[in-house]
């Protein structure tokens, strides 16, 4: 282990492992009924169940023995009470590490070390490339786009306290730190109604507002001193994203007029911020001449913010004149005294204009086409059907449309909605801005047509060709799709329509990549290979066509869906890949573990840009796989989805679930307001189940599956053929296959198999749990062969400590799950008191809470 590593471990140790054991003492004071007894008893049980999982025991044995020897309780409902105190006393436990380990970032990561802007200067100085960088910043950026994927079970309250929490921690203000847990233990996580999209949005503007805005305000701060003629006028090299209030894809709540409300939201919210930090500048610019004219701009905001219209006054570049009006004089007239703050809050201007992050429309490719076929049907276009027709004729008729239909003309609402979305993005972009709007994602898209089908809905809803400064983004992500994007995409390059509206845009084509269903439908090997592969091609194709493609990956939080070291797979693109751009999703759990302090947001944001950037500026010989490597790739790919594909399509499978996870649940929870299924079917089928809750109910098993399925297989075939030194050595020379196997022993380091051992002797489940026993096991085997390193996650130390420690905290929730799982089970075959079941399904609903909290270092 390397000093740095022995450095960050010491300050783990010092600043969460030993104050989460001290502090942890002050639950005994927090407002819980028994509150003495919980933690003694809840100690016991987490010893116990650490004990008899270990010799073989099941969760039902475990926590009746628990009852019988350590309580005199007798009453079902005297013991489901208790083990509602447990939950509680365990969500306060993971609420305190995660203030902990907040706290603490700064201290156990080096904030101006490798990765870093910092770390940046100094190698670009070094290699005489200052200006190779200044240029490449011209046309680089960065963004993030927010998301309200339903991964994230902490409200809105609950996150609030863990911000002050962390506050007090760097204090070390033990009073105050006690006054937020007594808070804590009086404040509901429980979330009694489904929030709206508004809602969701609302909760991620509070991170835009108090993280983001600061954390990239200081990113451009650094980054224009380090590199002084850096010029963000034109591009703030960092930009923010937004899907809530936006994404349609399978919500059927969210409509226009949600989406023309959060776009308010956000414009209202940057005008706050700018307000706040003008306001600020007032107290030190006093000086004669300027003071006049810092009032003048704060009560030009303050008129903003009271008004919906009144922003119309105040458009980016009028407040971008005032500033520099107020610079130029400060300079001149004053030394240049305080002149940082007013270059401050132009940088945040230059980021954030008037609209604070771009609002992206998402929608399905079947809402638009069965748009089309309504239209066709009622008369509006000049075909009698359009899904009688073959693809080159839809590309063709798409092309020519050109018309102003009330969105009415359509008798279904969804319908009805698509139509009136283009208009909402029109009243947006007067409101605030072109960029606070101009995105169109299309999921589920398989064809040219698909893409041109939102070209066509603006063309017949009033929007010319020339006013149509809309990116139109396609979304690839089963691995069919992915296969096909290539051949898609120089469908759409050849077509003169499109091609056209590719020149107005600058000759930019945005294509969006999802991991989530690429893993769902073909494991965590060739989910990640086909991605890989798509970006070889897709760039290949545009730069044959003379386009800039920029990829837009949709990552959620835990490795099976594209999360882990994120970073790392960005740093490992090779020079056959695109990198114009940085483009990436931030769902759920993941905002606030990765970018939930200004500290960690900081860090992962010069991460991330220091990893396109390092790509750009020094050589990649390293990062581009050879042909021979991809070779062993594309077989470990097949070999995996082989195997993967025998549990997927396993006709048990999706019973499986059901009856060992509480994905039946998942609707239930009150996170997010989108249904976990798409579609309308009252049955459950694996095609029709989003990828969150497919994901999440494994991890909520502790069965990653997802993140590791299939992966020892592959491995053992290619032992077999004798060519096992050949992976190692693409582990030591790749890292773009380094961060994948690293991502993957990240998800099995967070699985813990004995938790369900049960289901080996069952009958029809049996089968399913042994080949997941067996994978992981096989696995587990070649990841030592291939790293060297004896246990998952050594090249990790700090956060293989971090999921240690989380895993033991939420081990007695588990355990507590599977209990209440299988009353229920008994209770529906009628062997359980039915006036108990709405009980248990609370019990096992209340577990889901804390069990995805706890596993937020799975980002």
């Amino acid at each position: 282990m390397d000093a740095t590593s022995n450095q960050a471990l010491s300050a783990f140790d010092r600043e969460i492992r030993i104050k989460f054991q001290l502090f942890n003492a002050l639950f005994t004071s927090l407002p819980f009924r028994k509150v003495e007894d919980t933690g003694i008893l809840l100690n016991l049980l987490g010893n116990n169940c650490e004990t008899e999982f270990s010799e073989g025991s099941n969760p039902v044995a475990i926590i009746d023995r628990f009852f019988s020897k350590h309580t005199a309780l007798q009453s079902e409902n005297d013991r489901i009470d208790m083990l509602f105190r447990f939950i509680q006393y365990i969500e306060r436990q993971v609420v305190l590490f995660d203030a902990l380990e907040d706290a603490a970032f700064p201290r156990i990561n080096d904030m101006n070390g490798i990765g870093s802007i910092k770390q940046l200067e100094v190698d670009t100085y070094k290699n005489d490339k200052v200006q190779e960088l200044t240029d490449i910043l011209k046309s680089f950026a960065v963004r993030l786009v927010l998301t309200a994927h339903p991964t994230q079970f902490y409200p809105g309250p609950v996150l609030g306290i863990i911000n002050d929490l962390s506050v007090a921690f760097e204090r070390s203000d033990t009073t105050l730190v006690n006054s937020y847990l007594e808070q804590l233990g009086k404040t509901p996580f429980l979330q009694k109604q489904k929030p709206t999209p508004y809602d969701e949005a609302v909760s991620l503007i509070w991170y835009l507002e108090n993280v983001f805005y600061h954390a990239i305000g200081e990113i451009a701060a650094v980054l224009t001193s380090s590199f002084p003629d850096v010029d963000l006028s034109d591009n703030p090299v960092i930009n923010m994203g937004f899907w809530p209030g936006g994404d349609r894809d399978g919500n059927p709540f969210v409509t226009s007029e949600t989406t023309i409300q959060v776009a308010h939201a956000l414009r209202h919210s940057i005008i706050l911020c700018y307000s706040r930090d003008v306001r600020s500048m007032k107290r030190r610019l006093t000086f004669t001449g300027i003071s006049p004219l810092v009032l003048d701009l704060e009560r030009l905001l303050q008129h903003a913010l009271a008004s919906d219209t009144g922003a119309l006054l105040l458009d980016k570049g009028a407040l971008l004149d005032k500033l520099n009006e107020i610079r130029r004089l400060i300079i001149d007239r004053h030394d240049g005294l305080f002149v940082h703050l007013v270059d401050d809050l132009i940088r945040k201007v230059q980021c954030f204009g008037m609209y604070f992050a771009t609002l992206d429309i998402r929608q399905e490719s079947d809402i638009h086409t069965a748009v089309f076929e309504q239209l066709a049907q009622q008369g509006y276009l000049p075909v009698a059907s359009y899904l009688s027709l073959s693809e080159p004729e839809r590309v063709r008729l798409l092309g020519t449309l050109q018309a102003d239909l009330s969105p009415e003309v359509l008798p279904e609402a969804v319908h009805i909605d698509a139509m009136r979305s283009t208009r909402a993005v029109k009243e947006i972009q007067r409101l605030n801005g072109e960029e606070g709007c101009n995105r169109y994602i299309i999921s589920q898209c398989h064809s040219a047509s698909n893409a041109l089908e939102v070209f066509a809905l603006f063309r017949i809803n009033g929007w010319t060709e020339d006013d149509l400064v809309i990116d139109i983004v396609p979304l690839f992500e089963t691995i069919d799709d992915l296969g096909y994007a290539a051949d898609v995409m120089e469908t759409l390059y050849k077509d003169p329509v499109y091609r056209a509206h590719l020149k107005r845009r600058y000759d930019c084509q945005t294509i969006m990549l999802g991991f989530s269903d690429g893993t769902k439908d073909g494991g965590y090997l060739m989910a990640n290979w086909s991605i890989y592969k798509a970006k070889e091609d897709l760039t290949r194709i545009s730069r044959a066509y003379g386009i800039d493609v920029a990829f837009f990956d949709g990552r959620g939080g835990p490795p099976s869906r594209g999360g882990g070291k994120t970073n790392r797979f960005y740093a490992s693109m090779g020079d056959n890949i695109s990198n114009e751009e940085i483009q990436l999703t931030i769902q759920g759990q993941t905002v606030s573990s990765n970018f939930g302090t200004v500290s960690s947001a900081r860090f992962n944001i010069e991460q991330l840009l220091n990893a396109g950037l390092n790509n750009k500026l020094f050589s990649r010989k390293e990062s581009t796989l050879t042909p021979r490597e991809e070779s062993l790739l594309n077989e470990l790919a097949f070999s995996g989805l082989e195997s993967y594909r025998a549990l997927r399509d396993h006709p048990a499978l999706v019973d499986y679930l059901l009856h060992a996870s509480p994905l039946r649940f998942y609707n239930e929870t009150n996170i997010g307001s989108r249904p976990a299924k798409r579609g309308q079917s009252s049955g459950l089928q694996l095609r029709d189940l989003r990828a969150i809750p497919f994901a999440g109910s494994w991890s909520q098993i502790k069965q990653n599956v997802t993140g590791f399925y299939g992966v020892g297989t592959a491995f053992r075939k290619i032992d077999e053929a004798g060519r096992l030194e050949e992976v190692k050595a693409l582990y030591g020379r790749s890292l773009f296959f380094k961060t994948l196997m690293d991502n993957c022993e990240m998800a099995m380091a967070k699985s813990y198999l004995p938790l369900t051992a049960y289901l080996g002797d069952d009958e029809k489940f049996g089968v399913i749990w042994h080949m997941i026993r067996d994978e992981f096991e096989l696995t587990h085997h070649y990841l030592r062969l291939i790293s060297g390193h004896q246990n998952l996650m050594d090249a990790y130390p700090v956060d293989q400590l971090s999921v240690a420690m989380r895993e033991k905290v939420v081990l007695p929730l588990v355990t507590i799950q599977q209990y209440g799982l299988h009353q229920l089970r008994d209770i529906e075959s009628g062997t359980g008191d039915p006036e108990l079941k709405e009980k248990y399904e609370k019990l096992v609903m209340r577990c889901s809470f804390g069990i995805i909290n706890a596993g937020r270092n799975s980002a």
